[in-house]
């Protein structure tokens, strides 16, 4: 019955959550071929009951001129996935972003190893 219950109420955190990841692995900064995820500029991804979903993020600086777009786009794009309710997205500077915080594969792409 359980199982049952949770297949009618959509899609299980771990999957929605991987859509998210996915979701925000299509939004760049303009100025960088690599997706923000890579780049390490999300926090946190939180995916609550009722697929309401959670993201803190950063910016690769606080004077970027893609303030207002980057974090707007990360929303529209979890908003599309099926299944997801409400998003949020918080953008903080604490901890100040670093290079250190890129995945291998974004450090790999932009020259750094």
């Amino acid at each position: 019955m359980a199982e049952e219950t949770k297949e009618k109420a959509g899609v299980n955190v771990p999957d929605l959550r991987d859509k998210v990841v996915q979701a925000i692995k299509l939004v760049y900064d303009p100025e960088i071929p690599v997706d923000v995820y890579e780049l390490g500029l999300i926090y946190e991804i939180s995916v609550y009951p009722v697929n309401n979903v959670y993201v803190l993020m950063t910016l690769t600086s606080p004077n970027c001129p893609s303030a207002e777009s980057i974090p707007s786009e990360v929303k529209d794009r979890i908003q599309q996935i099926q299944g997801v309710n409400d998003v949020e997205v918080e953008l903080t500077f604490d901890p100040p972003y670093s290079q250190d915080m890129m995945s291998e594969a974004a450090k790999l792409e932009l020259g750094f190893m």
